[in-house]
């Protein structure tokens, strides 16, 4: 819109003054407010859903410290392009000037290619700044995990995206009333990214900012996927009840539409490995070994490369014979341990490693079934005997 840079970018607040929402992290008492200020920032991995500002508050830290800002993007850049970098980065450090090194969408990075930032961020050539919306837990290698803080970011709330549309609106000398803010606000659900953008197509229609105008916004089609909203369960809902029909074309079409939108194939992977459990189950136990080995392989590889793995286990769950036992039977189970509660072991399953246990009857009348026949054994509670879950 602006010199064909989006809004969210062009209006990227410079400043923690500016910045909005996210007080847990960056009110003035805070670790992370002390450690900007006072010019003592480590390496960092920020975990937030999509808009929460990583990136931008990524910007502001290297502002505020003075450091030189480089951006590098995990689903475009690699080691080679990491080497450049770091070369420009020992220069940098020779000169006593910092380099932080913004990751964006650090998770999609292969262990490989994370190791190659563990020496240089433990001899301190880079400040790392990692983003990403999965669990850093899982996402993100232990050994350079160790390395660096996880700072957890939060959705903004309602009132903090419409103070950013309004902010916005009126730097562009654009009217915009409390209601349609707070309707873009309502819409964007947590994601000034996309509330920015839903501001940025009314202002190009070229009318009145009016709450009508917005709606009219939201339904267009060709509104940009949203990781959290709905469209994007639209799809994942799509493509299960496909998998779940045994109707491979439409899995795959669906399949394709979220990897084409931007979704994380990891995020794809790890639902066809709870539907390889919740719908094939015991129909075919090698589904789940292949959910798992497909979720191994996008991790290893990533996309593109990863995409046909995906197709691969798809297609095959679609084609597999479906049994929900497993499914049904462990929620019958919940509900029964949250109905009953902690009731009582039976004495003969309970081990009895102490002279006391055994005077208590721990362990009495037990019988070994490799060895003794078990038959008329009970392995519930008492007030559970006879209980199936299984049926």
């Amino acid at each position: 819109m602006i010199k064909d840079i989006p809004l969210a970018t062009y209006f990227r607040p410079k400043t923690l003054a500016e910045f909005v929402g996210q007080e847990k992290i960056i009110s003035a008492k805070s670790w992370l407010y002390q450690a900007i200020k006072n010019d003592q920032v480590p390496s960092l991995i920020f975990w937030g859903p999509p808009g929460s500002g990583k990136t931008t508050l990524a910007f502001i830290i290297a502002k505020e410290t003075k450091a030189e800002f480089v951006e590098l993007s995990a689903t475009a850049g690699g080691v080679k392009d990491l080497k450049v970098i770091v070369e420009r980065a020992k220069e940098s450090k020779r000169l006593r000037i910092k380099t932080i090194l913004f990751i964006d969408e650090i998770h999609r990075w292969n262990k490989a290619q994370q190791d190659a930032l563990l020496p240089q961020v433990e001899n301190g050539t880079i400040i790392l700044i990692g983003a990403t919306t999965e669990n850093p837990s899982f996402a993100v290698n232990g050994a350079l995990l160790s390395r660096s803080k996880v700072v957890v970011l939060e959705t903004l709330n309602a009132a903090d995206l419409a103070l950013i549309v309004t902010r916005t609106a009126k730097e562009l000398k654009a009217k915009i009333n409390a209601e349609s803010a707070g309707l873009i606000a309502k819409f964007a659900n947590g994601d000034a990214r996309k509330a920015l953008n839903i501001l940025e197509s009314a202002i190009e229609a070229d009318a009145p900012i009016t709450p009508a105008l917005i709606k009219d916004i939201i339904n267009k089609p060709n509104l940009l996927y949203d990781k959290s909203g709905e469209e994007h369960y639209n799809l994942i809902s799509a493509l299960h009840k496909s998998l779940r029909g045994g109707h491979a074309d439409a899995a795959l079409y669906y399949m394709v539409r979220m990897i084409e939108a931007g979704e994380d194939p990891l995020y794809i992977a790890r639902r066809l490995i709870r539907f390889a459990s919740e719908d094939v189950g015991l129909a075919n136990n090698s589904a789940l070994m292949l959910a798992t080995a497909t979720y191994e392989a996008c991790h290893k590889t990533g996309l593109p490369e990863c995409a046909v793995n995906l197709a691969h286990c798809v297609v095959y769950l679609a084609k597999s014979p479906k049994s929900v036992a497993v499914y049904l039977g462990s929620e019958r189970a919940f509900l029964e341990v949250r109905e009953s509660g902690n009731l009582p072991v039976p004495l003969h399953l309970r081990n009895a490693p102490t002279k006391l246990m055994k005077d208590l009857g721990y362990s009495e009348g037990y019988k070994y079934t490799p060895l003794e026949d078990d038959s008329g054994q009970e392995y519930l509670p008492d007030k559970l005997k006879g209980k199936k879950f299984l049926f």
